[in-house]
């Protein structure tokens, strides 16, 4: 009787309605009485456990390191001596002082608009699993899928401190080494990659009661 009080929290008709769950491995439809998958032996859960708490915790990490990556210089260029150390918005004002505008909006999005949407958008999700918004349902699902697509081009800044220290390199006369915002940027974005990864988007939907 209680596991059949614990299905009502789900929206009618619904898989989890009646006790089944997708293997998390394989994908198979099991009766989550079952404890594991029948095909792979995985743990079975109709659920993801604490996926809000999990998530939560990856990106208020991600914050954290968001500050760092923004005050201490992602590189520094040696030229000729001399070491001019280089935030991510002070590499995009540099571009924009030489005329580079694309190269400079495709950094101030890559690094600074991608990353806090980001951020944001995923806080709003697991807000959304718990509070009523304005958002429709599908339209939360959009959000998810769109902050999982773009989460990974924050990575191009990242790239391109990469191929500068590897290509730039003349001893003596000019040299680009890495700064340590280059860790916690990429810290950023990997920890926010995973916690999109660990939000089970199926909470969204559970707040809807179908007919």
């Amino acid at each position: 009787m209680a596991a059949d009080k614990s299905l009502r929290q789900f929206p009618p008709n619904s898989a989890a309605s009646h006790a089944l769950a997708s293997c998390p491995l394989c994908h198979k439809v099991n009766s989550v009485h079952r404890k594991s998958c029948s095909r792979c032996g995985a743990r079975l859960h109709l659920r993801t456990p604490n996926s809000v708490q999990v998530t939560l915790s990856f990106v208020l990490t991600a914050l954290l390191l968001y500050i760092p990556a923004n005050i201490f210089p992602i590189m520094s260029t040696e030229l000729l001596g001399d070491d001019s150390p280089s935030t991510i918005v002070g590499g995009v004002v540099l571009f924009l002082e030489h005329g580079s505008y694309f190269v400079a909006l495709v950094i101030f999005t890559a690094s600074v608009i991608i990353p806090v949407a980001k951020i944001l958008a995923i806080f709003w999700l697991c807000h959304a699993t718990t509070r009523k918004t304005p958002l429709r349902h599908y339209e939360l699902t959009r959000l998810y899928r769109l902050t999982e697509f773009v989460g990974k081009w924050s990575m191009i800044d990242v790239f391109v401190v990469a191929i500068l220290v590897a290509l730039i390199q003349v001893q003596g006369l000019m040299a680009i080494h890495p700064g340590i915002a280059a860790n916690a940027f990429a810290g950023v974005v990997i920890l926010t990659m995973i916690g999109a990864q660990q939000f089970d988007v199926r909470l969204i939907w559970d707040k809807q009661r179908l007919p």
